[in-house]
């Protein structure tokens, strides 16, 4: 296998591997909020708002160290490690605690700053300038396809019921299980490509090691060199632009993975498919990020046009979403107690309308996702560890900021903060793009603000 087509491999394992893992974990995050209201066990006081909070909250944290981690531990192991956490998280819905479900969630949190660290870098050793916006589209149709497997099997399951018995619960979360823990052996079938550098080699390559004549630094050194090179990336001046558009895409996670999947299981008057319209919605989603992510890898192959016009499609593609949303959808749906809302907006719900949006939600995420994804790889090729780290550091604790604030706020201040964080982080978008030719150029010299 020659080495071009040994990376293509391994990013198609990539997103085979992270396909199985979401398949389990985004549907589980869809429908953990349902489920949980269903409970009969009474001692359970959990709420899956809070728990996606804590997870995210961590998660944000824990991109402050992720490099270093891996850096120690190398890209492969410390995936696979992760994944075993992620279904040990997924595990717990079989019988759930309220202390196992927030201590799960602690754990998760840390092993995902890790997960998408390695995932990060494993993609861009496996790209070059020319591939980078392909793999990307790759990757990201791969992985949310997981969108549209697991949220099927939710629809036709659930589909008829307006409560979830335990028997359903138990037989939806060992299968989610099961091909979680798939998904995390996996990663075993990745190959270190030829003719590139080890996550280990990357981390490490400051301009003090150029001149060092010593070849290997020791694993504590690495971890530390890792942690300044984060810590140095958090204030240049593309770094803060993008992550406003970062930021936009954390808000917009929560909102399309937690919370309008709630919203549609919610609206007693969309009748008997109430809950089984959660998977439906799920599934939508997903064909929009599968289309999009194919779409846009295909497009990245010719730069002519750049960056900015996927981005300006996707926020356009939102708003569209947003308004339709907000016109469908009762204000009181994301906190609407067991028994649902028998309200209605400005017009009767559409179940229709709302599945149209669904699929809106996942196209224009997968407009920002993959063109990020791609900047980010072209911009920090050499230094694409912390990097990622700092991009997810971003997105999480904007995810965990939306999830807490779920809690409490109408639908439609939700969509509100989402159009205005939306609108500026395109802007700020624009400005990093315009500039990224002249940034390589000029070498990744961490120029400050």
């Amino acid at each position: 296998m020659s080495p071009k087509s040994k990376k293509l491999f391994n990013i198609i394992m990539l997103g085979v591997a992270f396909m199985f893992m979401f398949t389990a974990f985004q549907t589980c995050g869809n429908v953990a909020q349902t489920v949980i209201t269903n409970l009969n066990n009474t001692n359970f006081h959990g709420s899956g708002y809070t728990s996606m909070a804590i997870i995210y909250g961590v998660f944000s944290a824990s991109n402050l160290i992720s490099p270093s981690v891996v850096a120690v531990v190398g890209p492969q192991l410390s995936m696979f490690v992760s994944g075993l956490f992620y279904s040990i998280y997924i595990a717990v819905f079989i019988q759930p605690f309220t202390w196992s479900f927030y201590t799960a969630s602690v754990f998760i949190g840390i092993a995902a700053a890790v997960i998408w660290t390695a995932q990060g870098n494993c993609l861009t050793i496996n790209s070059d300038e020319n591939t980078i916006g392909r793999n990307s589209g790759i990757f990201w149709a791969l992985l949310q396809s997981s969108l549209f497997f697991g949220n099927l099997y939710i629809y036709f399951a659930w589909r008829g019921k307006t409560h979830i018995s335990e028997s359903d619960r138990r037989t939806v979360f060992i299968a989610l299980t099961v091909l979680s823990l798939v998904g995390t052996f996996l990663f075993f079938l990745i190959r270190k490509p030829e003719e590139s550098n080890t996550l280990e080699e990357e981390v490490s390559s400051t301009d003090e090691s150029i001149v060092d004549n010593s070849s290997v630094q020791s694993k504590a050194t690495r971890a530390v060199d890792a942690f300044k090179r984060s810590i140095k990336l958090y204030f240049t001046k593309e770094i803060l632009l993008l992550s406003v558009t970062t930021a936009y895409t954390g808000l917009e996670l929560t909102f399309f993975s937690g919370v309008y999947g709630t919203c549609i299981g919610a609206v007693n008057r969309f009748g008997t498919e109430e809950k089984s319209l959660i998977g439906l919605s799920g599934i939508f989603i997903g064909i929009g990020e599968i289309l999009g992510g194919g779409f846009f890898g295909l497009v990245n192959k010719d730069n002519r046009f750049g960056r900015n016009p996927v981005v300006m499609l996707g926020i356009v593609i939102h708003f569209v979403a947003f308004y339709l949303i907000f016109y469908n959808i009762p204000n009181d749906a994301p906190i609407a107690s067991f028994e649902g809302t028998d309200n209605s907006a400005y017009m009767n719900p559409s179940k229709e309308l709302a599945i149209f949006c669904s699929f809106l939600l996942g196209l224009g995420d997968s407009c920002f996702n993959t063109q990020l994804l791609s900047i980010l790889g072209f911009l920090y090729s050499e230094d694409s560890a912390p990097a990622f780290a700092v991009f997810k550091f971003v997105q999480s604790i904007c995810a965990a900021v939306a999830f807490f604030y779920s809690n409490y706020l109408l639908l439609q201040w939700q969509l509100l903060i989402m159009a205005v964080v939306g609108f500026f982080g395109t802007i700020s978008f624009f400005t990093v793009e315009w500039e990224a030719a002249a940034f390589v150029a000029r070498g990744s010299d961490y120029r400050s603000i």
